[in-house]
């Protein structure tokens, strides 16, 4: 199942009602909802040697902070399309979800102290994971891997390369 927004840009009878009742105009809404996916989801197990989905050149903002941006696009489609509708929400509506991290760059590290939640642009998604990030050692410009793990329902995360720490 795929998860998306549903807009409402049609108010009902009562809604239209309400708003003129408040000398307003009628806000379009979303709401996330779970469609059947004409197009089936690429299987992580299409080459499991190189999972990761999200790859992205990390900034000395990200290092900082320990949370990693992620796109709308590659949250939904790498993320949020293997979680319950239920978890999908809770992240959506501005709430924290604690998850596993699973570090497979060397030494495998594990840790619970990740979490996920919005980010601070509309449509953005922060993946929190401070002390992998001080335990890699993460230069700006390090490029890195992140996936989720939809069998251990963990996100599995690998340092891909050394950047030239210009960022």
């Amino acid at each position: 199942m795929k998860k998306t927004f549903s807009y409402n840009f049609l108010p009902t009878k009562a809604e239209e009602e309400a708003a003129v009742a408040c000398n307003k105009p009628h806000q379009v809404t979303r709401t996330l909802v779970e469609i059947t996916d004409i197009y089936l989801a690429q299987s992580l197990c299409t080459d499991p040697k190189n999972p990761w989905k999200i790859r992205k050149c990390i900034t000395s903002k990200e290092i900082l902070t320990g949370k990693i941006l992620i796109s709308h696009e590659d949250m939904f489609e790498h993320v949020f399309r293997y979680w319950t509708l239920e978890m999908a929400k809770h992240v959506i509506l501005g709430n924290t979800s604690m998850v596993i991290l699973i570090d497979y760059s060397g030494k495998r590290f594990k840790t619970g102290d990740a979490y996920v939640k919005n980010g601070p642009i509309r449509d953005t998604y922060v993946v929190g994971f401070m002390d992998v990030i001080r335990m890699q050692g993460l230069n700006p410009g390090d490029e890195i891997g992140i996936f989720w793990d939809r069998r251990g329902g963990t996100f599995g995360f690998k340092l891909l390369g050394r950047g030239d720490s210009v960022n």
